[in-house]
């Protein structure tokens, strides 16, 4: 499963807030966090543990659920790659606007 369809979901990306904020959390309780079924946020946390978004580790019977630090690093890599790409061609940008008033104004 690919992040960005992961994250595409807005209650997937309250999950990742959630477990952001909390730490480890148990499916149960993230569970109570959500006004849909268990079995829909179930579905969401899939899809979340796919994407390598989440890491899971069953202890006993509990099910805990964990951002996954690595791949958000790799999220965050590609976010910084992409504001320093616009930077770029907003100086560049910047710079013909500041070159073409310097000719009307010359």
């Amino acid at each position: 499963m690919d992040m960005f369809v992961a994250l595409a979901d807005p209650t997937r990306r309250n999950i990742l807030e959630l477990l952001a904020t909390s730490g480890e959390l148990a499916a149960t309780a993230i569970y109570e966090h959500f006004p849909v079924s268990p079995q829909a946020v179930s579905q969401h946390l899939k899809v979340l543990r796919e994407a390598n978004l989440v890491e899971m580790e069953k202890r006993a019977q509990k099910r805990l659920y964990r951002l996954n630090p690595q791949t958000l690093s790799q999220f965050e890599a590609w976010v910084q790659q992409m504001q320093q790409r616009w930077s770029e061609r907003f100086y560049a940008l910047d710079a013909v606007l500041e070159s073409e008033k310097k000719k009307e104004g010359g």
